[in-house]
């Protein structure tokens, strides 16, 4: 006889189905995407408020829409977990990258402020 799914809930011998796997990736990336936009925004904040004699002359009607299509592009990069966490869900190792896949926020949050700082840094100083 077949283990039986209590509430949605999955046994171990009974793999998620595909509508468990991208719920579950949605509940845990897009709460976080809120504190990976305000960390981004804070850099660039930060970087313009220290050096703002720089960035005088960066303030412009075309690069605030320069700015605002960056932003668009960095949530569109943000999705890019989706990529590593629903196909890792569906292997045998999917409790353990339940358990840690903050790491791959970690490390994308930080690829992401380095080129956000590198933009602010290099090519917004006029």
């Amino acid at each position: 006889m077949a283990p039986s799914v209590a509430n949605g809930a999955e046994t171990e011998s009974e793999p998620a189905g595909f509508r468990a796997i991208i719920s579950d990736a949605i509940a845990y990336w897009e709460p976080r995407r809120i504190g990976y936009n305000l960390i981004l925004t804070a850099i660039v904040v930060g970087q313009v408020s220290l050096t703002w004699p720089h960035f005088r002359g960066a303030i412009a009607l075309g690069n605030l829409l320069i700015l605002f299509v960056l932003a668009v592009l960095a949530n569109v990069c943000y999705c890019a977990a989706y990529l590593v966490d629903v196909p890792v869900q569906y292997s045998t190792y999917r409790e353990q990258w339940r358990r840690w896949r903050w790491v791959l926020w970690v490390l994308g949050m930080c690829l992401a402020g380095l080129m956000t700082f590198y933009w602010t840094v290099d090519e917004m100083i006029v």
